[in-house]
C-alpha cells in the first residue's frame, strides 16, 4: 500500500472567525479577572500608576492585549499549518512559552507579591484558553487534501480492515 502525499488546507474563514471569537472570550477573561482581583480580593491586577513595566496600564488596555494576544496566535497558527510539519506540536510550545513569558512579567515590577501572583495567575488563565481555543478552532479549520494525480479508490469499510 503506498500512500499518497498531502498537505494541509486552511479554510481561513472559519480559522479567522475562530481567532476573532478567541480574542472576545480573551478580552472578557481579562476584564472578569481585573473586576474579581479589585472588587472581591481587593488586589491591584496591574501595578499602580509609575510603577514598573505595567504601570500606566488600565482595565481597557489589558483586555485589549489579550485580544491582540489572540489574534497573533491565530496567525501564527494559520503560518505554522502551512509551513512546519506537525505544526500543532510547534504552536502548543510557542503559546505555552509565550505563557510562561506572561506570567513572568509581573514579577519584574515593584508591585506587592498578592499583585504579582494574581497578575500571573490571570495571565496563565488568558494563554491556557487562548490556546485551546485556538488550537481547536485550527484543527477544525484544516483539511489534509492528497497532492497525487488519481484519486484513491474508496476505502473498505470498517469491517474489513
Amino acid at each position: 500500500m503506498t500512500s499518497e502525499p498531502v498537505k494541509p488546507t486552511v479554510n481561513a474563514g472559519k480559522l479567522w472567525a475562530g481567532g476573532g471569537a478567541t480574542a472576545a472570550i480573551a478580552a472578557l477573561i481579562a476584564i472578569a479577572g481585573i473586576l474579581l482581583g479589585r472588587g472581591i480580593f481587593d488586589v491591584d491586577v496591574l501595578a499602580p500608576k509609575g510603577e514598573g513595566a505595567w504601570g500606566d496600564a488600565s482595565t481597557g488596555w489589558y483586555a485589549l492585549g489579550a485580544a491582540l494576544a489572540a489574534l497573533v496566535a491565530t496567525g501564527v497558527a494559520h503560518v505554522l499549518i502551512l509551513t512546519t510539519p506537525r505544526p500543532m506540536r510547534f504552536f502548543g510550545w510557542v503559546v505555552g512559552l509565550a505563557t510562561v513569558v506572561g506570567m513572568l512579567a509581573p514579577f519584574v515590577t515593584d508591585a506587592a507579591r498578592a499583585e504579582q501572583f494574581y497578575t500571573a495567575g490571570l495571565n496563565m488563565i488568558l494563554g491556557i484558553a487562548i490556546g485551546s481555543l485556538v488550537a481547536g478552532t485550527a484543527r477544525t479549520a484544516t483539511r489534509l487534501v492528497r497532492t497525487g494525480g488519481q484519486p484513491s479508490p474508496r476505502p473498505y469499510p470498517q469491517q474489513y480492515r
